[in-house]
């Protein structure tokens, strides 16, 4: 298929709630495609849909280390069904090139999902692990939520943000998760 343009933040289609997919169509297999065309390509460990212009609910990930073979995972209208325990982790997204801000996360989560061939499947990430990370930051795409809007401190977000030429935190965008901000202050 082809390598895609990555939507960087600050472009409207980043905030919008993405389409559910009704069909997994060739249409969907090609998006897949472009997917993990560009993930590659940009040395990414996941991608969402809307991160390429594309308002439906589908995001890849692989988060295989440097010296295992390739291990593509497609999320096809993926539900968070569970998470639990807390952590502070430094993350970074294909959209806000070269800026890494302290977020907080879930260490585990079990998500429901789709595959490429429509077929239904669980998975649980565990023990704060990159994939655990990367499920939650590429399913909140799928809500247009960025990975800013979990940031630790916002006043630290905001300056490696302007660093890299990029808008500030979105204050009203914030997330507030009373439940993971006390799990992380009794840690």
């Amino acid at each position: 298929m082809a390598v895609k343009k990555v939507f960087k933040y600050g472009e409207a289609v980043l905030r919008e709630p993405a389409k559910e997919v009704h069909k997994v169509s060739k249409k969907i297999h090609e998006l897949v495609q472009d997917l993990l065309d560009t993930m590659y390509a940009q040395n990414g460990v996941g991608l969402a849909a809307p991160q390429i212009g594309v308002s439906y609910r589908v995001f890849v990930i692989d988060t295989s280390a440097n010296d295992e073979p390739l291990h593509p995972i497609v999320f096809i209208n993926p539900k968070i069904i569970k998470k639990s325990g807390a952590m502070t982790t430094q993350e970074g997204c294909l959209s806000f090139p070269e800026a890494f801000i302290d977020v907080k996360r879930y260490k585990n989560v079990t998500v429901r999902a789709l595959d490429i061939n429509g077929r239904p499947f669980v998975i649980e990430a565990k023990d704060g692990t990159l994939q655990a990370k990367a499920i939650q930051h590429e399913n909140d795409h799928l809500d247009g939520i960025l990975f800013i809007d979990h940031c630790v401190n916002r006043f630290d977000a905001d300056n490696i943000l302007e660093k890299y030429n990029l808008p500030p935190v979105e204050v009203n965008k914030l997330i507030s998760e009373p439940e993971l901000e006390n799990e992380l202050k009794n840690d």
